[in-house]
């Protein structure tokens, strides 16, 4: 571009090569072919004509701060002005937020610029109401994004408030939904109940008083007995030959060291000598296990371990729990759809085998003669 116009009189005073570098700059086309004073007209000329335009980089520059300022605008209008409370356990809660820049300018117009927080307890008050008598104010850092919350109450129902204040008034921003932060003591609630057994009985004489309570609240009469019974029941095979006189050998050899009142010759508790022998048996241990089988399926399904018919939460879970003793246990389970086309089984078995059991009840443990 040119600096300024330049009258004739100046462009008169040019050589024709400084008025074709002129006429360059000014894009007028064919200049090298035109005479000096052809190249003064047509230099005045466009020098008037680009006097009568703005400046192109003004312009442009106008127009990029437009379109900044409205992307700018368009950004503050996204982002809204949220808070989220989530209880961390019973005595803390993590609190976190994000505040839109028009709320920030709304904030320092009004000179406000203490931020809060506003802790309300909402147990068993509507949505939407707010039960000022339980209010708690905390101050946090005006630039801080998140923070950590001390819980006056557990097991309450809480919701916070997001705020300037300034001076005796307040700006509110945001409110969090209702959280429920837990309670301090244990759960009432609990999932492993004692199964009754009374493996004395036969399984034919099963008394209907021995109840499980199933998933769905139902009583079942009786129903881990008899899957225990059936899962640990195995037909006896006969012994032939060699099997029964080493029984009847092993029978012989534990009763010959019993007196004929069935007593052994320690029972006294002499000793060959003549002296009997006190020991302490007061210490004691008892230790056992117990064996559960659990598992789920589709809600609509029927579920068999063995023979019985095994009721499912509904969610579609099943639990057994019974003794595990020393033995076999065997459970074929199996599920089949609501249409009866479909089906699905397992079959498990478990040994259990103890080695040694030196172990006495609490109960028992007394002074003893051996």
């Amino acid at each position: 571009m040119v600096d300024g116009i330049k009258n004739k009189e100046n462009l008169l005073s040019l050589t024709l090569r400084q008025l074709r570098q002129e006429a360059s700059k000014l894009s007028i086309p064919l200049y090298s072919r035109k005479t000096k004073a052809v190249l003064i007209d047509l230099i005045f000329k466009y020098q008037k004509k680009v006097a009568a335009i703005p400046n192109e980089k003004f312009v442009n520059k106008v127009y990029e701060k437009k379109i900044s300022d409205t992307y700018v605008q368009s950004k503050k209008e996204e982002v809204s002005t949220k808070v989220v409370f989530l209880p961390r356990d019973p005595e803390w809660a993590y609190v976190f937020w994000q505040i839109s820049e028009i709320d920030r300018e709304k904030a320092q117009s009004l000179g406000a610029n203490k931020l809060c927080l506003r802790l309300y307890d909402a147990t068993g008050i509507e949505d939407g109401k707010l039960n000022q008598g339980t209010l708690r104010e905390i101050n946090v850092d005006s630039y801080s994004t998140e923070w950590y919350l001390p819980i006056p109450l557990a097991d309450k129902d809480y919701k916070v408030e997001l705020g300037y204040k300034y001076g005796f008034k307040w700006m509110s921003l945001a409110f969090s939904s209702v959280s429920h932060v837990p309670g301090s003591h244990p759960s009432e609630q609990i999932l492993d109940k004692f199964v009754p057994f009374n493996l004395e009985e036969p399984s034919s004489s099963l008394e209907p008083s021995a109840t499980i309570q199933s998933p769905q609240g139902q009583e079942v009469n009786g129903l881990h007995e008899r899957l225990y019974r059936a899962a640990t029941s195995f037909p006896k095979r006969k012994k032939v030959g060699s099997e029964e006189f080493m029984e009847d050998m092993n029978t012989k050899a534990l009763n010959s060291n019993l007196t004929d009142s069935g007593a052994g010759q320690w029972s006294s508790g002499l000793n060959e000598s003549g002296s009997g022998i006190v020991k302490n048996r007061s210490f004691w241990l008892v230790a056992d296990a117990e064996l559960i089988v659990y598992g789920a399926t589709d809600p609509s399904a029927k579920l068999t371990i063995g023979e019985e018919e095994v009721p499912l939460a509904a969610d579609g879970t099943f639990r057994l729990q019974v003794p595990f003793r020393d033995g076999s246990q065997k459970y074929e389970i199996k599920a089949v759809d609501v249409s009866g086309e479909q089906e699905k089984s397992i079959t498990m078995k478990f040994d259990r085998g103890t080695p040694l059991d030196d172990t006495n009840e609490k109960n028992n443990a007394e002074t003893e003669w051996f």
